[in-house]
């Protein structure tokens, strides 16, 4: 079983958030013991910033048992088709979601087998194939 984190579950664990922090961490452990953990580019660019070398990001991802695995076009090109369905319903004042989202989303579909999130609801709608872990 393949499974792609999204940033926010990280970043519970990162910053031991009081409310999220202790089902994350339950929630990568048991998806660990189920096989390998996944991040692509876009968890790894929004995760940099907490960190104050390389080095130490490395070594985060490194105690999660985390592998790097690159987009691939597959999932580019359905990043970009969710997102323009997303551009299409939005109300015009409604706020924004970013195409990061989308990006992640869709690695989670085209490279895993489900994606580990504190799903706001979007990944359910618009990754009607991906299989979600909620913490």
């Amino acid at each position: 079983m393949r499974t792609a984190i999204d940033t926010s579950v990280l970043l519970d664990v990162l910053v031991d958030d009081p409310a999220h922090a202790s089902g994350s961490e339950s929630a990568l452990r048991r998806a660990a013991a189920e096989g390998a953990l996944l991040i692509c580019e876009c968890v790894l660019a929004e995760l940099g910033p907490s960190f104050a070398r390389p080095a130490e990001l490395d070594e985060f991802l490194s105690d999660l048992q985390l592998e790097f695995v690159p987009s691939n076009r597959e999932s580019a090109l359905l990043a970009g088709a969710m997102f323009r369905t997303y551009l299409a319903r939005r109300p015009r004042r409604a706020g924004a979601r970013v195409v990061a989202d989308f990006l992640i989303g869709a690695h989670a579909q085209c490279l895993a087998d489900r994606l580990l999130a504190r799903d706001r609801g979007y990944y359910r709608d618009y990754f009607k194939g991906l299989s979600l872990l909620v913490p």
